[in-house]
């Protein structure tokens, strides 16, 4: 395309300068940030500060939030996920919010297999309220999280603490019931992990778990018959999936 060929646009006039003009910079807005405690090459702080600066508490809708960061969940966006319940959690003056931000976050850094930062999701969950609404979940999900970073022995006690903050909690006691499986105690896993199916937990993962339970406390003829069924449903999962 030549000069010539060039399209005319219109442009909006603006406001033009002022008489006279006293010209501008580039230079960042003065920031309150104390450098005896922000590391000053840290690039994440400027924008965190600037994003302070620009949202208010009060005009940000937590709960709505959290719902984006549910979403997110659905349709495997984790990281979406984690960013947005870590934004609820900054703006809430609601513990029982901000507890329920930090446990689903630690919950989409478990899908990312980051169990380290799952860690210290779930440990913010319990020191926002460590009798919350939320923290039987946030036990519950600490103690995954802990087993798949290695940490078998405060997997048991944080499994153990879920289970007696929430005793209707199937997937606290699914996880009481493996750690202990794990460990050779059979008949109290067989226990607790009667106690999630009861509780209405229904999966392939819980029954194979059951069925290796059984087994190892000799009743060979139950832990066939779960094995079983642990293949029907997963076959029902994936056909559920395709439709």
């Amino acid at each position: 395309m030549t000069d010539d060929d060039t399209p005319d646009h219109d442009f909006s006039e603006g406001q033009g300068f002022d008489d006279p003009y006293e010209g501008f910079d580039l230079d960042p807005p003065e920031l309150a940030v104390d450098p005896e405690q922000v590391d000053p090459v840290d690039s994440r702080v400027v924008a965190d500060t600037l994003d302070r600066r620009q949202s208010v508490a009060e005009d940000v809708d937590a709960d709505e939030l959290l719902d984006v960061g549910l979403s997110y969940m659905g349709i495997q966006r984790f990281e979406q996920a984690v960013d947005t319940f870590e934004r609820a959690a900054q703006f809430t003056d609601d513990d029982a919010v901000e507890q329920e931000a930090w446990v689903n976050k630690g919950a989409a850094h478990a899908e990312l297999e980051e169990w380290e930062a799952a860690i210290d999701a779930h440990r913010e969950a319990l020191y926002v309220d460590s009798d919350g609404e939320h923290a039987a979940s946030a036990e519950t999900n600490l103690a995954y999280a802990l087993w798949e970073a290695g940490r078998t022995e405060q997997a048991l006690e944080h499994a153990e603490r879920a289970v007696e903050m929430d005793s209707r909690l199937p997937q606290a006691w699914y996880n009481r019931g493996f750690f202990l499986l794990e460990r050779g105690l059979a008949e109290e896993a067989v226990n607790a992990l009667e106690n999630a199916q009861r509780l209405g937990f229904r999966s392939p993962e819980l029954l194979e778990e059951l069925a290796r339970a059984y087994e190892e406390t000799g009743q060979e003829e139950r832990a066939e018959e779960l094995v079983e069924e642990a293949e029907e449903v997963r076959q029902e999962r994936e056909a559920e999936m395709v439709e």
